[in-house]
């Protein structure tokens, strides 16, 4: 644990060194609550989860069959973070007001929980869309997945456009959206990769009807 805590350390470290170099303003309070939010929920995530989970999170053994997609989603993120920071800090081209992105840090704080939540409860929750042969895969079906299929998806979906805002910028915010859009079509993707190559998914979707909002889709 105590190499975990030195790992989630040095990382939280080096966002908040990004963001606030971007945005040239360290005493900005509004970038410091986005720090915090982000600090808290990874730790949150960090203390949660075994070893092997994290190796796989990380460092999972293969692309996976969605890997083209996932590039895009991970650019639009980095974008996201890079664009958000400038302009928020230092450009002021399309600011954020004041209600909206106390509301926005309310929203990444709980898509960010909803996210680690799911990463809690399945332990099969990879970066990559495979079947881990090598774990053990098997249809998770407790807690949040009780609800929605893809619990880990809906909690980005909050997540991603609040961080837009909440780092004081729509053109971040804008990115987010798209960022959404990416996910949208990845959980369609992997939910039919889930169906036709896991056992005993097809069974579970026909009990857990929908995907990310309970009685809509």
């Amino acid at each position: 644990m105590g190499k975990r805590l030195i790992r989630w350390a040095l990382a939280v470290m080096a966002m908040v060194a990004v963001v606030f170099t971007l945005a040239g303003n360290w005493r900005d309070p509004w970038l410091w609550a986005v720090a915090s939010i982000w600090a808290t929920t990874t730790l949150y995530a960090m203390t949660g989860v075994d070893d092997d989970l994290l190796r796989e999170r990380f460092r999972p053994p293969s692309s996976g069959a969605d890997r083209v997609a996932l590039a895009f989603v991970r650019i639009f993120a980095v974008a996201l973070i890079v664009l958000g920071s400038l302009d928020g800090g230092r450009w002021h081209l399309a600011p954020v007001a004041s209600g909206l992105r106390t509301a926005a840090l309310a929203g990444m704080a709980v898509g960010l929980t909803m996210f680690f939540r799911a990463m809690h409860e399945n332990r099969f929750f990879s970066a990559v869309v495979r079947i881990q042969d090598d774990r053990g895969h098997r249809v998770v079906d407790s807690g949040p997945y009780s609800v929605v299929r893809h619990p880990g998806y809906a909690g980005m979906l909050i997540a991603m456009p609040c961080a837009g805002l909440a780092l004081g910028s729509l053109i971040s915010f804008m990115l987010g959206v798209v960022l959404s859009l990416l996910i949208v079509r990845r959980i369609g993707f992997e939910d039919a990769f889930l169906r036709r190559n896991l056992a005993g998914y097809s069974d579970y979707a026909a009990r857990v009807r929908h995907r990310v909002l309970p009685g809509v889709w």
